[in-house]
């Protein structure tokens, strides 16, 4: 098996690289970095590395948003919610600096870093049935290794063989070295999938860190992006061209004049119970009154049975038309 390595920026969503960061969350990063830094001890345990990378992740960007704590066995996990009972989304295995020896690197994938991440990852995957796993990380505190739930899903639970020898391992009795030697080390062995994953070195932005020269800061954007909730737990984010932002929505059929409304498990947009007469939905149906224009409109029925339906509709339509065009400038501009 080999492993392609690629940059925070190309591993990033087009759109999310994109969106802005502002000045605040960068110097609250830049701020936590220093601290994180300086917090490593290379003789201490795995336990203090995880207690550092842990407190880094929370005061950054996931306090009071996203649980960050060990699971069972895991070195480190990242839940989707608050609360530990929110599906985990994110499984950390930390090593010490020092451990070279169990460490994934470039030339050597095949360590006992990711013999144990296959293992967390079937624990959770197939005893927890967790579908909600989003990326499963390797870091030494220094190195990180960012690989997406994909290469998982398709070559550690679909592998039917690999499953039946962790099944009959359970049973067994038989300790986690002999997953590791006999089950998961031959594994990745035959593996031909090459393995993507984003890789860093938090060694080389320390210059940018440290440097108060501002421009500077784009520099650390991409690592920045690449640690965060909306990356890691794949959320959804205001600028993403597949989604459309949920106070923009609301604001803008207020402003027509319009409201939506659930009958059972649909949703239906219509005319606001309560007409607000500032809106422009309200004043085209008055302007449509007083000149009676209706009159110059063909095919009229299409627009309803009675006045009051074909005001509406009519009003409507005209709304729509201006508000395109209003936001087809915009996103000209």
């Amino acid at each position: 098996m080999k492993l392609e390595l690629i940059k925070p920026l190309k591993a990033l969503n087009k759109a999310y690289l994109k969106e802005k960061v502002s000045r605040n969350n960068i110097e609250l990063f830049k701020m936590n970095f220093k601290q994180l830094l300086s917090r490593i001890n290379e003789q201490e345990s795995e336990e203090h590395l995880k207690n550092v990378i842990s407190d880094f992740l929370k005061d950054t960007w996931y306090k009071e948003e996203y649980e960050i704590n060990t699971k069972d066995r895991n070195d480190l996990v990242i839940h989707n919610g608050k609360t530990t009972k929110e599906p985990v989304g994110v499984i950390l295995e930390v090593k010490k600096p020092s451990n070279k020896v169990e460490m994934m690197n470039e030339t050597k994938p095949n360590s006992k870093a990711l013999q144990e991440l296959i293992l967390y990852y079937l624990r959770e995957r197939v005893d927890n049935t967790n579908t909600d796993i989003k990326y499963l990380i390797i870091t030494n505190i220094y190195e990180w290794y960012i690989i997406d739930e994909f290469w998982f899903e398709k070559n550690v639970f679909r592998n039917s063989k690999l499953k039946k020898d962790y099944e009959n391992w359970k049973l067994s009795g038989k300790d986690t070295k002999f997953f590791y030697d006999s089950i998961a080390r031959p594994f990745l062995e035959e593996a031909r999938d090459e393995m993507s994953t984003a890789y860093f070195d938090v060694r080389t932005y320390e210059k940018y860190v440290n440097n108060t020269e501002k421009e500077d800061d784009i520099k650390l954007i991409g690592l920045y992006k690449i640690l965060s909730p909306v990356h890691l737990l794949k959320q959804p984010f205001i600028n993403d061209s597949n989604s459309l932002d949920t106070k923009f929505y609301t604001e803008l059929l207020h402003l027509i004049g319009l409201e939506e409304i659930k009958d059972g498990s649909k949703k239906f947009i219509k005319r606001k119970s309560k007409p607000d007469e500032a809106s422009l939905l309200e004043n085209t149906i008055i302007k449509l009154e007083d000149t009676d224009a209706l009159r110059n409109i063909n095919n009229l029925s299409t627009f309803g049975t009675n006045k009051e339906d074909q005001l509406f509709n009519v009003a409507l339509e005209l709304c729509i038309t201006w508000v395109n065009r209003v936001l087809f400038i915009k996103l000209l501009e």
